[in-house]
């Protein structure tokens, strides 16, 4: 073990709560405070929407910054800005006008730019009409190109890194596009991959996790990483412990998804009988994928703090059969998994706050 911060349950959640999440708080201020001053008013209100609404996404996240040692706190800085692109363009993406691939392809260039530490020859608004960001998202990129050159490890991590965030920028656009040809383009991308034992609709969820780019980045960090450890961590995170993690999200999300005309993963399954047996199956096939992973008591509180963040959340109670579906799950993260559950609700009622604003 490279730290005792993460030895037990009890000690990540209060090295979480006490430590990383104010340094989250702190970046997401900043952060917020560049989107109030994006002068195009769309591109703030979506910048806005991402950072206010998003929040968890950049605390889950920033769990994985204590496998950095020292350095924690870059790793913070790198996630955070990381997540915030995705979350930004998820947000312009789903509340756009355009339904132009190379739209889509082009604003999420950014994402690719910002781990292979190139710049960008074109804008990344190019083929839309809100245009001035006020630099905001290149800047986000720069952030994270600044704290990846800085990292030894880079070059032999570099490619496991554009394959997860190539994977993931295919699905965004393949899933924004008119409502007549995503699902063909989805299936389309999930033959070329050829994931038999998932489904189309699972294959494309596992590609919408950004979780182990962070572990990757996080662990490099630290000090050196080798191909074994790499190769332990993509086989170990995908698409298993990403589906999961995009499963749980669409599971919460299915009732404003279907009111907004979102495509919902979750919808796809025949049944909720189905929709829970394939949800446990995503567990267990996680248990047996993270078992020659160093660090191994780390990663199952990841998987089981993931089950414990989204059945936390308000929204599963309003899905159909959410409650036995929630005791399940529950169930079959075990002892751990009720401890993170209890942990965050807590947590959400009196510990956390709105962010603040913060002065450029």
């Amino acid at each position: 073990m490279r730290s005792s911060m993460y030895q037990t349950a009890p000690k990540l959640v209060k090295t979480a709560f006490r430590d990383i999440f104010p340094v989250v708080t702190n970046e997401l201020m900043y952060w917020r405070a560049r989107a109030e001053a994006i002068p195009n008013a769309d591109l703030r209100d979506q910048a806005l929407a991402s950072i206010d609404t998003k929040t968890f996404h950049c605390q889950g996240g920033s769990i994985y910054s204590v496998l950095s040692g020292a350095r924690w706190r870059e790793a913070v800085t790198f996630i955070v800005a990381y997540q915030t692109i995705s979350d930004y363009l998820d947000n312009l993406c789903d509340r756009s006008d355009s339904l132009d691939p190379n739209d889509f392809r082009s604003l999420h260039q950014s994402m690719l730019d910002a781990i292979t530490l190139s710049k960008s020859a074109s804008s990344y608004y190019q083929f839309r009409k809100s245009q001035n960001d006020g630099g905001y998202l290149t800047e986000l990129v720069q952030v994270c190109q600044k704290h990846l050159s800085t990292l030894s490890a880079y070059p032999v991590m570099k490619r496991y890194l554009i394959e997860l965030a190539r994977i993931y920028i295919d699905l965004q656009v393949h899933k924004h596009v008119d409502q007549s040809e995503r699902v063909d383009r989805l299936k389309q991308m999930y033959k070329e991959a050829d994931y038999k034992e998932l489904s189309w609709y699972e294959y494309s969820a596992a590609t919408g996790s950004t979780l182990g780019i962070f572990c990757m980045v996080s662990y490099a960090f630290h000090g050196q990483l080798e191909k074994r450890q790499l190769d332990y961590i993509y086989q170990g995170y995908f698409p298993y412990l990403q589906g999961l993690h995009i499963l749980l999200d669409y599971l919460i999300d299915q009732n404003e998804d279907r009111q907004e005309g979102d495509l919902n993963f979750c919808a796809y399954y025949p049944s909720v009988d189905k929709l829970e047996q394939r949800l446990l199956y995503f567990i267990e096939r996680t248990k047996v994928a993270i078992k020659e992973m160093r660090d191994l008591s780390f990663h199952r509180f990841i998987y089981q703090g993931l089950i414990a963040l989204y059945l936390s959340d308000p929204k599963i109670d309003r899905v159909l059969s959410g409650a036995r579906i929630k005791r399940q799950l529950l169930k079959a993260g075990g002892i751990k998994s009720v401890f993170f559950y209890y942990s965050i609700k807590w947590y959400n009622r009196f510990k956390n706050k709105p962010i603040k604003q913060y002065s450029l």
